[in-house]
């Protein structure tokens, strides 16, 4: 069947503002997870927000079996947290390093996850090693088996972001998880940029734990996040911050953990954010997510085809497969006067510096880059338009 795009407009009051191909940074929310998040906060403020959060219980516990359908885990695997960051870091502080434990990780790396490497690896003698790309600008299956048959006794990690913030490179997480499930090694996938745009199956990818934001091609609220870790390993992790929430205390000298993945959780939350979350899940899951990924894919298509033959524009997209992210420069034009020069235009992009992605960026030669996001509900007339305000700077 067409895909229904009027409806998708529709639901999206942010379209008759703005052209938003900032879907990567943040996309716009649909009608109902506004007005779900809303009607939240509205509660709150009519009974106050402990008795809220009783009235809404059934509601704010949905949220964690739409996560589960998402992904296709369990409920008692699912953590929700503020942010994407938040439930990356909590994976990954939680995982007991020693000296000459190897961290292997990919050369897109995002910045956040790599500075948390370098700060285990100076506390506690971890190493931090990047797998070597292969021809596509992926990470090479191939280098990283090479790598674990030379010393996969001391590797400890294996952790890939599955879309890198600065460009279309989609990773193969699905070979990587294998030749980790091959060695016994824990992996850590960070999904940021991918969920929502594509189907994610855990079970396919054969990672241990995946963080996501809410914020991105899910549609949800800001401030929203959540954590997949597999139930096996449980057991293995101690999560870094603790409190009443993520655990009891059974003696005065003695506390347990909770035995499931809201382990990773704190007690205090943002609740309208959290049922917003759900109702974005659900809303994405009814959309269906294999039909997401084909429209993505192909107004990403137009969106480079359309660009790449304009002067003085270079689109720098990588890897085998390529997502909704679009990244360019333009010959003698800083990308943050493009960026700017297109909000006058009510058009909104973001900029990809060298600090995001720093291996990656420097591999390449690049100091910034242009990022046009697109999402299920952008038009191909809306892409027209892009190009033709790009051509129009030239």
């Amino acid at each position: 069947m067409p895909f229904d795009l009027e409806r998708a407009r529709n639901d999206t009051p942010g379209c008759r503002h703005v052209l938003h191909f900032n879907n990567a940074g943040s996309s716009l929310m649909p009608q109902p997870v506004l007005e779900a998040t809303i009607a939240h906060l509205q509660l709150e403020a009519q009974i106050g927000g402990y008795e809220a959060v009783e009235a809404a219980h059934a509601v704010i516990e949905h949220s964690y079996d739409a996560v589960a359908t998402l992904i296709r885990c369990a409920r008692d695997e699912v953590a929700i947290v503020e942010n994407a960051t938040r439930a990356w870091d909590m994976a990954f502080y939680s995982i007991p390093f020693k000296p000459g434990d190897r961290i292997l990780t990919a050369i897109s790396e995002y910045a956040s996850n790599y500075i948390a490497y370098l700060q285990i690896a100076r506390k506690t003698g971890a190493v931090v090693e990047a797998i070597p790309n292969d021809e596509h600008g992926q990470v090479s299956v191939e280098a990283l088996r090479q790598m674990l048959g030379e010393r996969d006794n001391h590797t400890r990690l294996i952790a890939i972001t599955h879309v890198p913030t600065n460009g279309g490179l989609v990773n193969p997480v699905a070979a990587i998880g294998k030749l980790a499930r091959e060695h016994g090694i824990l992996y850590l996938v960070d999904a940021c940029q991918s969920i929502g745009q594509m189907p994610i199956d855990v079970n396919d990818i054969g990672c241990d734990m995946l963080s996501a934001t809410g914020r991105k091609y899910l549609r949800g609220p800001r401030g929203t996040g959540f954590l997949y870790v597999r139930r096996d390993i449980l057991d293995r992790l101690e999560p870094p911050l603790l409190d009443m929430h993520a655990a009891t205390w059974i003696a005065p000298d003695r506390y347990e953990m909770r035995p499931d993945a809201r382990r990773f959780e704190n007690w205090e939350t943002n609740y309208a954010g959290k049922v917003g979350l759900g109702v974005a899940i659900d809303y994405a899951l009814q959309w269906g997510l294999d039909d997401t990924w084909r429209r993505v894919r192909s107004l990403a298509y137009q969106l480079r085809s359309q660009l790449s033959p304009l002067p003085g524009v270079i689109v720098h997209d990588r890897g085998v497969i390529q997502c909704g992210i679009v990244t360019f420069t333009v010959e003698g034009h800083d990308p943050q006067q493009i960026q700017l020069a297109l909000a006058q235009q009510h058009i909104n992009v973001s900029v990809s510096e060298r600090s995001g992605t720093l291996l990656d960026m420097d591999a390449r030669g690049l100091k910034s880059m242009v990022r046009a996001s697109v999402h299920y509900y952008n038009s191909e007339e809306e892409v027209e338009r892009f190009c033709a305000a790009i051509a129009g700077l030239l």
